[in-house]
């Protein structure tokens, strides 16, 4: 099961993610968020992210702040 998130607007997205290389040879991870679920939808979010809303009620996901750095 792909995960959820409602925004305000009660509009559903689903978390995604693709895997991508770099210019330099360095494999990524892009995570994005689709009002339907697609090839690569994720069950979780990745460990140290935040799912926040952004004005427009677009879902993104942001880093934690790690403890010390408060």
């Amino acid at each position: 099961m792909a995960y959820g998130f409602t925004n305000s607007k009660g509009t559903t997205y689903y978390l995604h993610g693709k895997k991508s290389i770099t210019s330099t040879g360095k494999e990524r991870t892009l995570f994005y968020f689709s009002k339907e679920v697609k090839e690569g939808a994720m069950d979780t979010v990745p460990a140290g992210y935040d799912v926040v809303e952004m004005k427009t009620g677009l879902p993104v996901l942001k880093k934690q702040v790690a403890a010390e750095q408060v």
